[in-house]
């Protein structure tokens, strides 16, 4: 068991100032090596996400049938750059937004869940 004196002995110890020689560059290698680490394990995957999403929703034309963020399917029948118009019914036409299109229908969805894993 360690006592309380060689606990605050350690203490001092590591908050003691670094080497005064030491250049002031090397004390931001630390948070250069963190930065880089969450680009790549948080920003990298979502940039590239977003751009197989894009990727879709671009493609998307005519007679798809699709499913919406919302849960409905249905069937594009006309198409604008901000907007879709589906047919989900016989005679039943909504306008969507085109970013609420999250897959096509009986396809897996474009990007998966990351939670379900």
């Amino acid at each position: 068991m360690i006592s309380s004196s060689e606990f605050v002995r350690a203490l001092l110890a590591m908050s003691a100032p670094a080497d005064p020689n030491a250049s002031p560059w090397l004390s931001l290698l630390p948070f250069v090596v963190i930065l880089g680490i969450f680009y790549v394990m948080v920003l990298l995957p979502m940039k590239r996400r977003q751009q197989k999403v894009a990727d879709f929703q671009r493609g998307l034309k005519i007679n798809d049938r699709v499913i919406t963020t919302g849960g409905i399917y249905g069937t594009i029948t006309r198409l604008s750059d901000q907007q879709i118009q589906i047919q989900i019914a016989p005679q039943v036409r909504i306008d969507v937004a085109r970013a609420s299109i999250g897959g096509l229908q009986g396809q897996d969805p474009v990007v998966p869940d990351p939670g379900a894993a």
